[in-house]
């Protein structure tokens, strides 16, 4: 049994430029709750994580995020609509495909390297 009542779950996710981060993500269509030099929380829908000034490049580059979404086609087009590529060069964006674990994802890593699995229900 737990002692109280679990109220929130964020992840930091690490920023090796916090400027070009939260500039990336707004991009994308997170808001920014509240922000200071070291840390920012940063939400999308009802789910938050908080963006922090830290940087290990095996770190940041090992760490990944899962966005489960109603149509990872809609967020493929707002990337390409974004051209983030162009925008943000290094980062890595895949279109939506079948993954062998049964699972479609989309592959979308910010500035900092941490690679975002973008994912939905449809099975093709």
């Amino acid at each position: 049994m737990l002692p109280s009542a679990v109220k929130d779950l964020k992840a930091f996710v690490p920023a090796k430029d916090p400027e070009i981060s939260r500039k990336f993500y707004t991009d994308l269509g997170f808001t920014i709750n509240w922000s200071n030099p070291e840390i920012a929380e940063l939400q999308i829908g009802s789910f938050r994580f908080l963006l922090q000034k830290f940087y290990v490049a095996e770190h940041a580059g090992n760490f990944m995020m899962s966005l489960y979404v109603e149509d990872a086609d809609a967020w493929w087009e707002h990337i390409q609509r974004l051209d983030l590529a162009k925008k943000y060069p290094g980062i890595m964006c895949k279109p939506p495909a079948m993954q062998p674990w049964g699972i479609r994802v989309l592959y979308l890593s910010d500035p900092a390297g941490v690679l975002w699995h973008i994912t939905d229900d449809r099975k093709s």
